[in-house]
């Protein structure tokens, strides 16, 4: 049976064969052997195509759905009861052994800059040494930020904290490389990626974000949880404002 899954995705991009088969890396008659045979591809190239298509691997290659289960659930490193527990060295190592992607998205994350008082100055060199820093903070100013902090039980100190934490990145938004947005979506999670590692700080109604669980995850070629977090980063990134 060919795949016409494949197919179609193909052409709903504006694509061709030879199109992803350059970008994924193989000959185009592997692609068209894919296609025809519906042949499945070696995982990497996998993510590749689907990543390039922008749809999910296992809409595209159904049979490998059990795989891909498996590596998701192999992604998730470790849970933490609440963000206080979550180590010191941990956040200092992520940070420190980035070396391609730095990207927050939360609605003020002060605790992550009052902890490493250096961190704008730490960043700035990530981007100069060729890593994309991208940065999502809360705008002050809008009606989410105001809710949320009464939420929270906080009030108007959220805004306060997105304001602090602006100015602590402010000597490191001349650098090249380095991207900071305000945004106005409703969160559902603080995400913290260092290259393929992310921690996933979820949000809990009516609780502050640092009396809420950690998950960390860690990139695996099949793994779904990665990369679905991460989309969620540039939905946000997408519509975010200038800072």
């Amino acid at each position: 049976m060919a795949n016409e899954r494949l197919r179609a995705s193909i052409s709903a991009n504006a694509a061709t064969i030879q199109t992803v088969a350059l970008q994924v890396g193989v000959d185009p008659k592997t692609v068209e052997r894919w296609i025809t045979t519906d042949r499945t591809p070696h995982r990497t190239h996998r993510w590749k195509t689907a990543t390039l298509l922008g749809v999910d691997e296992v809409y595209l290659w159904p049979s490998i759905a059990r795989q891909a289960e498996t590596a998701s659930a192999s992604e998730l490193v470790t849970y933490y009861p609440h963000r206080g527990v979550v180590p010191v060295d941990l956040w200092s190592s992520l940070i420190d052994n980035a070396v391609s992607h730095v990207e927050v998205l939360v609605y003020a994350g002060l605790f992550l800059f009052d902890g490493h008082p250096e961190l704008a100055e730490r960043l700035s060199r990530k981007a100069r040494s060729g890593a994309q820093v991208r940065i999502l903070l809360g705008n002050p100013a809008s009606d989410v930020l105001r809710q949320w902090g009464e939420e929270e039980g906080i009030g108007a100190d959220l805004a306060a904290r997105a304001r602090m934490t602006r100015r602590y990145l402010e000597p490191a938004m001349a650098t090249p490389g380095v991207e900071v947005r305000l945004h106005e979506t409703i969160l559902y999670n603080s995400l913290y990626r260092f290259d393929e590692d992310v921690l996933v700080n979820p949000h809990v109604l009516g609780a502050p974000a640092g009396q809420n669980p950690v998950l960390h995850f860690r990139y695996i070629p099949g793994g779904r949880s990665f990369r679905h977090y991460m989309k969620s980063f540039d939905y946000a990134w997408e519509r975010g404002t200038s800072a």
